[in-house]
């Protein structure tokens, strides 16, 4: 059962913005699915205090997500969760799916915006849950007449790694989802990829987060000739003796890490290439 568990959690953006109508006006046809109950039901308390202690990761996610996050069965740790805005009467819904369709309208996040099955039912709240293979990886809590949120709207949401949802979800919104040797899908939260920012004039870099560090290809020098990478880039590497392979693949490349944390060595049909890490300042505004 559901409810004695507190899942990693992840928000997820919206495919479709413009799919949610606003609260007061109405929802999307397929927001909420009728008729098949959820496999496992919710069963624990619909509504606990939220905390936010402005942290990231697992555990401030837990409380500052508060009953959102008890639905959920992730695989991997909570991704994303947050407690509740203030809104003004006319957004307000009516009932508790133009709630959840104020949810989309308001917070616009990276999730399915559809197919949601009510988990409980009370008087004030109703929790709703978007499911993949029969498990809950999305949760959202609507609730009635809070402080500064008059009508139905969201209370509190959470949900599971994006490499959790349907592959669609997370391609469309940019999330590069690796696979270990089995060809399980990683937690984007241990592993992801991305290209450099056009906005900084780094579309040639390709960035890899791995465990918490950023390591980049920087063939045309980018980054390396502001000073943000903490070894050089090499196109055309050796593979080390004591480098091993991770299993970890997406398309032809695979991750292959030896002792040193300030570079990582990827193998493609092309040969080696050795990725350095990034300094802090790598970013760009």
């Amino acid at each position: 059962m559901r409810g004695g568990r507190v899942a990693p959690a992840v928000t997820v953006a919206v495919l479709t913005a413009a799919s949610a109508t606003g609260c007061g006006h109405g929802s999307p046809r397929g927001l909420v699915v009728t008729g098949t109950p959820p496999a496992s039901p919710y069963a624990g308390p619909l509504y606990l205090p939220t905390r936010n202690t402005g942290g990231t990761g697992p555990g401030p996610l837990r409380p500052a997500s508060g009953t959102a996050g008890r639905p959920l069965e992730c695989d991997a740790e909570i991704f994303d969760g947050s407690g509740p805005d203030a809104w003004s009467a006319a957004d307000g819904g009516d009932t508790p799916e133009e709630g959840l369709a104020h949810y989309f309208d308001m917070v616009q996040p990276q999730e399915p915006a559809r197919g949601y099955r009510v988990e409980a039912r009370s008087a004030d709240r109703v929790p709703h849950s978007f499911d993949e293979a029969g498990r809950a990886k999305v949760a959202v809590v609507v609730a009635r007449d809070q402080k500064d949120r008059p009508g139905r709207g969201p209370e509190t949401d959470a949900s599971c790694d994006p490499a959790e949802l349907p592959a669609r979800y997370a391609a469309a919104w940019g999330w590069e989802v690796w696979t270990d040797g089995r060809g399980g899908r990683l937690p984007v939260a241990r592993i992801s990829g991305s290209a450099g920012s056009a906005h900084c004039d780094r579309q040639s870099v390709r960035l890899l987060r791995l465990d918490g560090r950023t390591y980049a290809r920087d063939p045309e020098g980018v980054l390396g000739r502001d000073g943000l990478l903490r070894a050089p880039y090499r196109g055309d590497a050796r593979m080390p003796a004591t480098a091993h392979d991770t299993g970890y693949h997406h398309g032809d490349r695979r991750l292959w890490l030896t002792d040193d944390p300030d570079t990582v060595y990827v193998r493609t049909s092309h040969g080696v290439e050795a990725w350095p890490r990034t300094r802090e300042a790598a970013g760009c505004d």
